[in-house]
């Protein structure tokens, strides 16, 4: 009997002990990814956003969009106070997307080493700031990096007077980047790899680096080959004054990015990106776009929003169910333009070329998924 007894007893605190564990383990759940432990409260995303922010920016009227502001070509803010560039209208493109206004944006300039912690905290919606989408970005800094708007690389600026006619000439030389960028890391890369022995030097932001490179402090200058651009023609001596190597040599695609966790969104403003893509691949610009409303071809029409007639002889539009309205196709190609537009009206001017960024069926790399399915 006082076995039978104690055997009961061993088997009831069996069970409180099970209880207790079953508990704990729907409260947390535990993570290791960085080498130790975090206990965090189940339910919440283990980190990731979520939320509903396509629902936020629609009852707010106005998307707040993390920019720049001294990028030429890309972002700059005019001395009338409006943003002008290919980030820019990036920008709007969303926004005619969403609110069907191209002007409701909030353009919100950020320091390089603030663009991911602006995304993280909330005060920006989407990051359009000629940022390389990489895979430590994607996995470590809460951003979901959607289409591609920009293939770029990464190059080398030096002072005409210096001699360099290639970056394997520059042995031993300063190279002045830009801190916190995959700029920093690839010079580091290439120097190592052609055994140049640079000495990279990191500046907070390009107004230091400017200085340093007026002051003969930097043998050369190395960014993306599109900033670069830019930085030659607003130089103080004038772009003569600047040579732009010919290598290009890292990856560096420059991407929208959103928040972790809200599928949704960013499904909202990878559509709008895309629309300019394909839009350029029918030949939809901005001053012709009300003529297709009525075209043969139904793909264009759904495309547009425009009314067609279904199967049953029903008059329809198309709806994907992005949560975006019907026409948001039409609203960034009449308020903004497409691709080839936006292209047109900020890169061009700098000399730049289509290149890589040219639609794929000119060789290029740009592509858009089919928007009317």
């Amino acid at each position: 009997m006082k076995k039978y007894r104690l055997l009961v007893a061993l088997f009831a605190l069996a069970l409180v002990i099970a209880a207790c564990s079953d508990s704990s383990s729907d409260d947390t759940t535990t993570t290791a990814g960085d080498g130790g432990t975090e206990t965090t409260a189940a339910g919440d995303g283990g980190g990731d956003a979520g939320g509903d922010t396509l629902a936020d920016v629609q009852a707010r009227g106005e998307l707040n969009c993390g920019t720049r502001d001294a990028l030429t070509g890309f972002a700059v803010l005019t001395e009338d106070g409006e943003h002008v560039g290919f980030d820019s209208d990036y920008c709007r493109v969303i926004a005619a997307a969403i609110l069907g206004d191209a002007t409701a944006v909030n353009h919100v300039d950020l320091e390089t080493a603030d663009r991911f912690t602006a995304l993280q905290s909330g005060q920006i919606d989407v990051l359009v700031r000629n940022t390389t989408w990489t895979a430590g970005r994607d996995g470590g800094e809460g951003a979901t990096f959607l289409t591609v708007t920009y293939y770029d690389g990464q190059g080398m600026m030096v002072p005409a007077s210096s001699g360099y006619a290639s970056i394997e000439d520059m042995g031993g030389a300063i190279v002045c980047v830009a801190k916190g960028t995959t700029t920093e890391g690839n010079a580091a890369a290439v120097s190592a790899r052609l055994g140049l022995d640079w000495e990279v030097r990191p500046f907070d932001d390009n107004d230091l680096i400017q200085e340093a490179f007026d002051a003969g402090q930097c043998d050369g200058w190395s960014a993306d080959s599109s900033a670069l651009v830019g930085i030659k023609a607003d130089q103080p001596d004038g772009p003569d004054s600047v040579v732009i190597l010919p290598e290009v040599f890292s990856k560096e695609p420059l991407a929208p990015a959103v928040l972790d966790g809200d599928s949704q969104w960013a499904q909202a403003v990878n559509w709008a990106i895309m629309a300019t893509i394909q839009a350029e691949e029918w030949g939809i610009t901005s001053a012709n776009v009300d003529e297709f409303l009525t075209s043969e071809n139904t793909d264009i029409v759904k495309f547009l929003g425009g009314e067609f007639e279904d199967d049953e002889g029903n008059t329809t539009t198309f709806d994907p169910g992005l949560g975006l309205p019907v026409d948001y196709a039409y609203q960034v190609i009449s308020q903004v333009g497409n691709y080839g537009e936006i292209f047109e009206a900020n890169l061009a001017p700098l000399g730049l070329e289509r290149g890589v960024n040219a639609l794929w069926i000119d060789g290029g790399l740009l592509y858009a998924a089919p928007g009317y399915k």
